[in-house]
């Protein structure tokens, strides 16, 4: 029954219509597509994945508008800046956009009758724009059902590539997934390290909505450039943050450090190890936050290769006892998954990724999941996914399951 469900799942897919490389249809030839350039995001780094997947049919018509009206606004670049309260020219037009995620989830999980059905995963929109050349500034809110909250808030300080100053809100710099915005992971969810190891729904208790950020202040850069192709060698992330995640102030008079150093042997080849120190306070009870991870990446011409390892030692706010003020459990957790994502036609993707979690460092608490999924993409603005995984649980009385996920992301 199991090995059906998990075919039906894929079954889909093979009633989507084949078209050879070389056929074009008669309604529409070549010279009549039009294909976007890649959009030129905010991030300051060529080590930084798009924290936004840009611009849709809709927010575009917006962004060229506002473009055409602050046309007269942009002076030239090469001459000194004068500076001034009064000063208005020197800025980028405004850039916004919008997508939804929409999901249908089916899992045979005893008690579970099922699974969630549809629901709403997440709506976003956000802005983005340079002021002075140098200062790049973002807004991203999210709505989840009905809560609304804010996702990020930044300023960015990026006149050299070597160092840029970042203050707001925004993503931890842990792991190489945890930047990544949901049309470019690849499957209908961040891996399992990411949520409980970078903030997604931490271990440790902080919630869901935090999603991987914090605030704080920042700095990085990118060294040692390449004479061939110009890829830079070296990359290097520095944080202070308040460790309590997002939309709320410190809690403890504390702070979290978090780093990361990253190298770029060959163009598209990362490798890079993280480091995280701090706490975390709940409810007037504090647990300690130590972590590091070790990842490689390799993106090229649509083929994608990722996998991490990640490890926290510190307990979690329900391990607390208030009776003796002891902590049950380990204080450990660890992880790991490898992905890879290869290119079928222009239109389909297809990803595997093998992924561990161990909520308390043991194989006892160990939690695994083999995942498959085509990413059918017929538009920039369009995407489908159906996702099979085979899970096996420690945790629960049925320790294998089957869990089927389908999801759509549109671009507006």
């Amino acid at each position: 029954m199991k090995r059906f469900l998990m075919i039906a799942c894929m079954a889909g897919l093979g009633q989507l219509p084949m078209m050879a490389d070389n056929e074009v249809p008669e309604v529409m030839k070549e010279s009549d597509v039009v294909i976007d350039e890649p959009e030129v995001g905010i991030e300051s780094s060529e080590f930084e994945p798009a924290g936004t997947p840009g611009e849709g049919f809709l927010t575009a018509i917006v962004n060229r508008t506002t473009g055409h009206a602050m046309e007269s606004q942009t002076d030239n670049p090469f001459l000194p800046l004068p500076y001034g309260r009064t000063l208005t020219d020197f800025v980028t037009p405004p850039k916004v956009g919008a997508y939804f995620i929409g999901k249908y989830g089916y899992t045979d999980r005893k008690g579970l009758h099922g699974g969630d059905a549809f629901s709403q995963r997440l709506i976003r929109a956000y802005v983005d724009g340079t002021i002075l050349l140098d200062f790049k500034y973002r807004v991203q809110v999210q709505i989840n059902n009905n809560s609304f909250h804010m996702k990020d808030y930044f300023l960015e300080w990026a006149h050299w590539k070597e160092l840029a100053i970042k203050v707001g809100q925004y993503k931890r710099a842990f792991l190489f997934e945890n930047p990544y915005n949901p049309w470019d992971v690849g499957f209908g969810d961040y891996s399992q390290i990411t949520k409980k190891l970078a903030g997604m729904g931490d271990y440790n208790g902080e919630p869901a909505a935090t999603g991987g950020r914090d605030q704080g202040i920042q700095l990085q850069g990118d060294l040692f450039p390449d004479r061939r192709d110009g890829h830079r060698y070296l990359h290097y992330q520095l944080q202070m943050m308040n460790g309590q995640g997002i939309n709320t102030s410190d809690a403890n008079h504390k702070r979290d450090f978090l780093g990361t150093l990253q190298v770029q042997p060959i163009k598209d080849l990362f490798i890079g190890v993280f480091g995280w120190t701090g706490n975390y306070t709940q409810n007037g009870v504090t647990v300690d936050r130590n972590r590091w991870a070790a990842s490689v990446k390799y993106e090229h011409r649509g083929w994608s290769a990722r996998a991490e390892y990640a490890h926290s030692t510190g307990h979690k706010i329900s391990d607390y006892n208030s009776y003796d003020g002891s902590f049950r459990g380990t204080g450990r957790a660890d992880g790991w998954y490898a992905t890879v994502g290869v290119p079928v036609t222009d239109w389909l993707k297809i990803y595997a990724k093998y992924d561990a979690y161990r909520d308390q460092g043991t194989w006892a608490s160990n939690r695994t999941m083999y995942c498959l999924v085509p990413n059918i993409q017929l538009h920039k603005n369009l995407l489908f996914q159906v996702q099979g995984n085979f899970v096996h649980d420690r945790y629960v009385a049925d320790h294998n399951y089957l869990e089927c996920w389908a999801e759509m992301y549109v671009r507006f």
